[in-house]
Order: structure tokens, then C-alpha cells, then sequence
């Protein structure tokens, strides 16, 4: 671009989207969202709104939360090149269907923008309405635009310069087929493929291995006994997954202030609101259509845990002592579960020493939290109903239960049970300082601020926790 170029394009208006383009998720589909986890009874009164026209149910769901507009997952390259031209004193305008209301408190947070055209409660301003509205006012002068999807082709037409930011394929095609070229594009987002396989964290299916320890402890393998259990595995992986979308869904405005959850797929806007209802929806769907050709037992089970997961999410999680219960029982809940798809007897040792386990992990979860708090100066804001005060009461907590989870195995080594299963049981003393190591291990690093939040995670990825399991794999396999 010549001099002569760049200063006519400097003095030329330019005019950016807000939902998709500035954004990368839906302003309002995230208002929605708060609204359903804040305020879920006003979700009756939508249909009513919606109603009387898309303007006007926007400027109700603005009205019923407030979006906080400070961490919203704005398009960083977008943004950079705003602000430059900002600097170089180019008037700016941010022109959105969303909610006027909504939309001049991001252009007070962004502090670039010399006007904002937004929804009023009667015209829904995109399309057509927005071009009418721009010209309106910006009078008979050239303008540029930047946005992201088909209701934005119109304004891209008339535009000076079109640009476009995370266009949508459609727009893409569309583009395409009429011929048109965006000068510039501004994008920010991960593939597809790999933002589905984070949004449904794969890696905590690892809790899920639980299901098989019934039938392996039993020593009682058969293949069809083994599709059964890797039948519930699956089934049981997929429940969790689309739990984790609807939590997901409703933490978006917790997550996006949590320096690490911030970048969870919903959160950070590579997940569109909607795509990731469309996908829990579609995984609970597969889950139970797979759940049908096991136990009934079985989808008792598979329905209890979605539905306690779904009220730790909700509401369990905020009470102190109580989330920690419910952690541990969820765990609990996959023994049980994988017990009941290979119809297998749980153990009362077993019981007792998962229960002891499960709810160590628990609170060492809690605790590392609030360590991770304490060593960065912050007090708990998550609705946990914890104190930083609370930590040591934590600490002798899940340190006894870790240890009386050891007592329990210890005994169970002396048990008459033992001697029908191994034909060496006396070599399982030999696992026990393995368990003491991995957890005084866990506890140490907690106290030292070094453990994630989640130690199962922690434990998939450890190489001391891998060697760790090895061994004790090992020990048990020359026991039998």
C-alpha cells in the first residue's frame, strides 16, 4: 500500500462486529448462559421475549446479567491491528447486533472505539439494519468492515475495504462464489478436531479405568466379561465428557477469570456456546444408546453419576466438606458401575480401602487449590465455601484418610480372601511402601504448591507416579 493509500485508509471510517469477529465467542449466547447458571427461572419468561422480536430479547437478557466484558475471549491479532490504528488516530466504530447496552461496555473496557451502533430493543441491528444505520451515520464517506458470517456479506459489499476475522465457512463460500476477497484476515482459533478432543478431556477418561479393577481383582477374566467392561469404559467416558461440557458451559464466566481454565475450548471461544450444547447432547445420546445392551443395573448406575456429577457442578461443589464427599463417591460410583455391567461382586476391602483412597484425593485436590491461592496472594472467590485458614484442618484430613487407606490394604494382605486369589500373597507387603511413597509424595508437592489441582492428571503425566504403578503392577502380577 502506497503513502497516498495508507493515509486515505487512516482517514477512511472503520467499522468492526462484535460476536465472532472482535469476540470469538456470542456475546449473547454467553449472556445465556449466565443467565441459565445465575438466574435460571427467568429462562421461562424467553420464549415470551423472543416473541416480540430478536431486538427486544436481547435487551432483556442484557438487562437480566451482566457479561463481564474484561475477559471476554477477544481475537488478539483483531485487537492489535485496532489498536495501532487507533494509535494513528483512524476513527473506529464498533457496530454489532448485540444489545447497544452490552455493546458500549466493551467499547469503554477497550477504550478505541469513537462511536458504537448497537441492538435498541426494537431494530436488531445486522444486515441490511446495519448498513442503513452506518450510513446514517457516517453520512456519504467510505467506511471498512471486519466480520465473521453471512449477516455481514451486505456491509462487506459496500465496504471500502472488507476484512474478515475467524470467518465462518459459510461466509467463506459465500465470499467465493461472488466473487469477493477480503483484504485482510484476522484469525485466532485452534482446528476443529483438536478443540473437540480438549472440550471433552480426554485425558481424565483415565479415571475411568476404574470400571475394570472389579473384574481384574476378581481374577475371574473371561472375553466376554472384558467387551462388557470396555463396553462400559466407553459408555462411562462419554457421560463424563459431556458432563464436563456442561459445566463447562455453565462455569464459562469462572473459567474465563482462572489463569488456567481460561483456556478450556468454551471458555476461550473455540467452542462456540452452542456447538458445545449440540455436543453433550450428542455424546449423553451415544453413551446411553450403547449403555442399552448392557446390565439395567448398568444405566442405573451410568444415570446416578450423571446426575450427581450435574449437581456437584450446579450446586454441591459450594459447600465445604460436602463437594469433597461427593468427589470421592463419583469415583466410588465407576467401581460400582463397572461391577454391575460384568455382574461382578465388589469386596468389602475393596470398598473400604477406595473410600479412604478416593477421599484423600479429594481433599489433597482442595488443598492444592488453596495452596496455589496462598503462594500467589489471592483469597478463594470459586464458591468453594473453603479458607485459606482451612488448609492444615485439610491437611490432617487427607493425610488420615490416605494412611487409613493403607491400614485397610495391610489388612486385607492378612485376610483369609488374599489366599484364594494369590498364590504368593506375601509379596504384596511389598506394595505397601509403594503406596506410602506415591502418597506422602502427592501430599508433599501439594504442600509445596507443585501439584495440579487435579491429581489424577497429575498422576497420568508424573513420570515418578508412572514408575511408581509400574512396579506395583509388576509386584502383583509375580504375587499371582
Amino acid at each position: 500500500m502506497s503513502p497516498s493509500e495508507t493515509s486515505a485508509a487512516t482517514l477512511r471510517p472503520l467499522c468492526v462486529d462484535l460476536d465472532g469477529t472482535l469476540v470469538k465467542s456470542d456475546t449473547l449466547v454467553d449472556s445465556l448462559l449466565l443467565l441459565a447458571r445465575n438466574r435460571p427461572g427467568q429462562l421461562l419468561k424467553l420464549p415470551g421475549k423472543l416473541a416480540r422480536g430478536k431486538a427486544a430479547f436481547k435487551a432483556f437478557v442484557t438487562g437480566a446479567v451482566e457479561l463481564d466484558v474484561a475477559h471476554l475471549p477477544y481475537n488478539r491479532p483483531l485487537l492489535t491491528y485496532l489498536r495501532e490504528q487507533h494509535k494513528q488516530g483512524r476513527a473506529i466504530y464498533l457496530a454489532t447486533g448485540a444489545d447497544q447496552r452490552l455493546a458500549e461496555r466493551v467499547a469503554e473496557h477497550l477504550g478505541i472505539f469513537a462511536g458504537v451502533l448497537g441492538s435498541d430493543g426494537a431494530t436488531n441491528l445486522t444486515g441490511a439494519n446495519k448498513l442503513e444505520r452506518l450510513r446514517a451515520h457516517l453520512g456519504t464517506q467510505g467506511f471498512d468492515y471486519i466480520g465473521n458470517d453471512t449477516p455481514d456479506l451486505i456491509l462487506l459489499k459496500h465496504a471500502t475495504e472488507p476484512m474478515v476475522a475467524n470467518p465462518t465457512l459459510r461466509l467463506r463460500l459465500a465470499m467465493r462464489l461472488r466473487g469477493q476477497h477480503a483484504v485482510q484476515s484476522f484469525v485466532e482459533r485452534r482446528t476443529f478436531a483438536r478443540t473437540l478432543l480438549k472440550a471433552m478431556r480426554l485425558h481424565q477418561w483415565a479415571k475411568n479405568l476404574l470400571i475394570f479393577a472389579p473384574l481384574l481383582l476378581t481374577h475371574a477374566i473371561t472375553r466376554t466379561k472384558l467387551y462388557e467392561a470396555l463396553a462400559a469404559f466407553l459408555c462411562y467416558s462419554l457421560t463424563a465428557s459431556s458432563a464436563y461440557l456442561i459445566n463447562d458451559l455453565l462455569d464459562i464466566e469462572a473459567d474465563r477469570r482462572h489463569p488456567r481454565k481460561r483456556l478450556r475450548p468454551i471458555a476461550a471461544g473455540d467452542l462456540p456456546g452452542l456447538g458445545g450444547v449440540a455436543l453433550a447432547v450428542l455424546l449423553l445420546v451415544v453413551a446411553f444408546v450403547g449403555a442399552h445392551w448392557l446390565t439395567f443395573e448398568f444405566q442405573g448406575w451410568l444415570l446416578v453419576y450423571l446426575v450427581t456429577t450435574l449437581s456437584y457442578s450446579s450446586i454441591l461443589k459450594r459447600f465445604a466438606l460436602v463437594d469433597v464427599l461427593i468427589l470421592s463417591g463419583l469415583y466410588i460410583l465407576r467401581l460400582v458401575a463397572g461391577a454391575a455391567a460384568t455382574s461382578t461382586v465388589i469386596s468389602h476391602w475393596l470398598a473400604g480401602f477406595s473410600l479412604f483412597l478416593f477421599l484423600s484425593l479429594a481433599i489433597v485436590k482442595r488443598f492444592a487449590e488453596l495452596e496455589n491461592l496462598r503462594a500467589s496472594n489471592s483469597s478463594p472467590k470459586n464458591g468453594r465455601g473453603y479458607l485459606l485458614a482451612d488448609q492444615e484442618q485439610l491437611r490432617s484430613f487427607g493425610t488420615a484418610s490416605a494412611y487409613a487407606a493403607v491400614v485397610v490394604f495391610a489388612i486385607y494382605i492378612n485376610s483369609t480372601d488374599v489366599v484364594k486369589l494369590y498364590h504368593k500373597p506375601n509379596l504384596l507387603w511389598m506394595t505397601v511402601p509403594f503406596m506410602l511413597l506415591w502418597l506422602n509424595r502427592v501430599w508433599l508437592l501439594a504442600s509445596r504448591g507443585r501439584l495440579d489441582e487435579d491429581p489424577v492428571a497429575f498422576a497420568i503425566t508424573d513420570r515418578a507416579s508412572i514408575l511408581i504403578g509400574v512396579c506395583v503392577a509388576a509386584i502383583v502380577l509375580l504375587a499371582l
